[in-house]
C-alpha cells in the first residue's frame, strides 16, 4: 500500500527549505527582536513571517488539517491536539541565537496523526543540513540513514541540554542542581546548541548520547522526536514513564538504560502543560 503522508512528508521538506532560505536571508539584515515571556524567551518579525508562509502554504494544500504553531500559540491560539492530521511548526528553533547570529537555527516541522508522530523534518538553516524521520522508514540527514550510539553507560556518555528562557530563581537552581547532580557522576561532558531540536538531531546522529530538558514545548520536539526513535533512539518523560508530546518535558536518548538512569537524577520542575486550558 502506498504510503498516505509521503506527499506530506516531501511537501514539509519543500517548505523547510524555503522557510530556511528566509532564515538566511534574514540573517544578513538587522534583525528586529520582540520579548515574549520572559527577557530571553525573544521573537522576531523573521519567526512569525515564516510561520505565517509555512501555514499558509498548507492550509492551501491540505485545507482540512490542523497546525499548533509556535507563534500562532504566542498570540493566543488554543494548543490542542485532536487525532486530525496535524502539522507542529516551530519557524525558528532557536530565536536566541538567530538573534546573535550563533550558527545554529533551525526549522522544525513535525506530522502527528491520531495523536501519533508520523514524520519529522527539521532543516538547521545555516549548516544547510536537512534532518528527516519517517514512521517506520528511518531517519536520514542530506541523505545519509543516521544511527544513535547505543551508549548504555552513562559515565561514558556526553549529554546535551539548555539552561531555557526561564529566569526564575528556583527554576534555575532545579536547573543548575541537575546539571551538577549529572556532571558530579561523572559524565564526559554537557553540551548546548541553543536548539532543542538540533540537540535532539545531535542524538540521532550519535555525536550525543541523550538530551534532557524541562519546559520546552510540542513544537520544540515533535520534529526532531521522530527523527530519535527512527534512529534507535528512545523518548522518555523525565520522571522515566512514558513520553508525551503536550508535557513540555524529554529524555531522548541513545538506549533505554542510559534515558532510565538520566530520569533518576533529575528533579523535576513544575510545568503547565501545552495543552492545559487556562
Amino acid at each position: 500500500m502506498a504510503d498516505p503522508w509521503q506527499e506530506c512528508m516531501e511537501y514539509a521538506v519543500a517548505l523547510a527549505r524555503k522557510a530556511g532560505e528566509v532564515v538566511r536571508e534574514a540573517l544578513k539584515e538587522e534583525i528586529s527582536i520582540m520579548v515574549k515571556s520572559s527577557p530571553a524567551d525573544l521573537v522576531t518579525v523573521t519567526d512569525q513571517k515564516v510561520e505565517k508562509m509555512i501555514i499558509s502554504s498548507v492550509k492551501e494544500k491540505y485545507p482540512s488539517h490542523s497546525f499548533i504553531g509556535e507563534e500562532s500559540v504566542a498570540a493566543g491560539e488554543c494548543s490542542t491536539l485532536t487525532d486530525n492530521p496535524t502539522w507542529i511548526i516551530d519557524p525558528i528553533d532557536g530565536t536566541t541565537n538567530f538573534v546573535h547570529r550563533f550558527p545554529f537555527v533551525a526549522v522544525s516541522i513535525g506530522f502527528v496523526v491520531n495523536k501519533k508522530i508520523e514524520f519529522g523534518v527539521v532543516y538547521s538553516c545555516v549548516e544547510d543540513k536537512m534532518y528527516t524521520g519517517r514512521k517506520g522508514k528511518g531517519a536520514f540527514c542530506n541523505g545519509q540513514k543516521l544511527h544513535v550510539s547505543g551508549q548504555e553507560d552513562i559515565t561514558k556518555s556526553l549529554l546535551v541540554t539548555e539552561m531555557g528562557s526561564n529566569r526564575e530563581p528556583e527554576t534555575l537552581k532545579i536547573i543548575l542542581s541537575n546539571l551538577e547532580r549529572l556532571l558530579s557522576i561523572p559524565v564526559h561532558g554537557v553540551r548546548a546548541v541553543g536548539t532543542a531540536a538540533v540537540n535532539m538531531c545531535l542524538v540521532a546522529t550519535g555525536g550525543a548520547d541523550a538530551y534532557y530538558e524541562m519546559g520546552i514545548h510540542c513544537w520544540d520536539m515533535a520534529g526532531a522526536g521522530i527523527i530519535i526513535t527512527e534512529a534507535g533512539g528512545v523518548l522518555l518523560d523525565v520522571s522515566g514513564g512514558p513520553f508525551d508530546l503536550m508535557s513540555r518535558r524529554i529524555i531522548a536518548a541513545s538506549s533505554q538504560a542510559l534515558g532510565e538512569r538520566i530520569a533518576k537524577e533529575l528533579q523535576i520542575i513544575p510545568l503547565q502543560r501545552d495543552d492545559a486550558t487556562n
